[in-house]
């Protein structure tokens, strides 16, 4: 009987397809992080895949966890989400009786489906804790570096800029990095990513100057710091970004500019790289070919078509491709459980999982 109800449960999992859910909720939510938006698959799955037993629940959201992982190019940012929300329904599975009758897991499941959605309402507003705790960062005059798409650094300027008292009264500059890496083809428009902030940031009469990555160590003389984002905060308190961040962080070291990260905590992950090819990614920025390789390759193109193969590695587009920034360049951390020094992190993540 055991062995039909597992079968079932198997059944619906493939019919249900968390990879297209998780992509859908990116599209159709532009402020929803990637750890936000696994979490929010993951309650899906156990939505439409009705389970009657501990442990088929447990099975079900590791099997779903493992498919999502392995067909997103860079899951470092969702395996955050991932790993928190399987946690949480561990810890919560272990103590039944606090949220029902003995033996009853209907209640227990109940219960896990809107703790699963109010946490996810709750992370969502996890940026204006942040922009709270960073606006004072912000001084009068100062000129802040970043660079990137991230929305809690363009809630944190915006903040500060609203604090200010609006166009009249603005008191500090923005100098923007613009990626000179072309974007993604699905892309809606062909502007380099952050221009939207910069947009928004201007519309406040903040004054912004858009700059190349080439130009960034020649601009640093003009700043007073730097503000950027990230996609996944590690275990040793470095951080998962995108492409040019390290150099930023290695530029900013040297000319003595405050390096400040700006992450939600549910996007600390329990990570150790020790360098830059340490990423459990598939990415190849430094792709080294002669003209006989790329000969083959058109070659192997044009005889095997375009098709999905379900055991080769999916690689990161260039345009998506990230760096690790060490702890030793980063400053502090900004986020919505406080202002963190790089050594703390580890310890936010006990606090976190435990």
């Amino acid at each position: 009987m055991a062995t039909t109800k597992e079968s079932a449960a198997a059944a619906d999992s493939n019919a249900f397809d968390i990879v297209a859910t998780y992509n859908e909720l990116l599209r159709s939510d532009p402020d929803l992080t990637m750890p936000i938006a696994a979490i929010e698959a993951l309650v899906h799955v156990l939505t439409h895949c009705p389970s009657s037993t501990i442990s088929e629940t447990l099975d079900l959201l590791e099997k779903s966890t493992a498919h999502l992982k392995r067909s997103i190019p860079n899951p470092i940012g969702l395996s955050a989400g991932t790993d928190l929300f399987q946690r949480y329904l561990i810890t919560t599975l272990q103590r039944p009786g606090q949220l029902g009758p003995a033996g009853d897991f209907k209640a227990i499941r109940t219960h896990l489906l809107s703790n699963g959605r109010l946490f996810i309402r709750r992370a969502k507003e996890s940026r204006q804790k942040i922009a709270a705790f960073g606006r004072g960062f912000i001084r009068d005059g100062c000129t802040v570096l970043t660079n990137g798409g991230s929305r809690a650094v363009a809630s944190l300027l915006q903040k500060a800029a609203d604090e200010e008292g609006g166009p009249s009264a603005v008191r500090f500059r923005v100098i923007y990095v613009l990626s000179s890496i072309s974007q993604n083809i699905e892309e809606p428009s062909g502007e380099p990513e952050g221009m939207e902030t910069v947009r928004a940031l201007r519309a406040k009469g903040v004054p912004v100057a858009t700059i190349p990555e080439s130009a960034v160590a020649y601009a640093l003389g003009k700043t007073d710091m730097v503000i950027v984002g990230a996609e996944g905060v590690v275990e040793n308190g470095g951080i998962v970004s995108r492409m040019g961040t390290y150099q930023i962080g290695l530029l900013a070291k040297a000319i003595g500019k405050p390096f400040y990260v700006v992450a939600e905590s549910h996007k600390f992950v329990r990570l150790f790289p020790l360098g830059q090819y340490d990423l459990p990614i598939e990415q190849h920025v430094v792709d080294f070919k002669s003209a006989d390789d790329i000969a083959e390759e058109k070659k192997r193109q044009q005889q095997t078509p375009n098709v999905g193969h379900s055991d080769k590695p999916v690689e990161l587009p260039l345009c998506d491709s990230v760096d690790f920034t060490p702890p030793h360049l980063i400053s502090a951390l900004i986020t919505d459980s406080g202002v963190l020094t790089p050594s703390a992190v580890s310890e936010e993540l006990i606090k976190i999982w435990f």
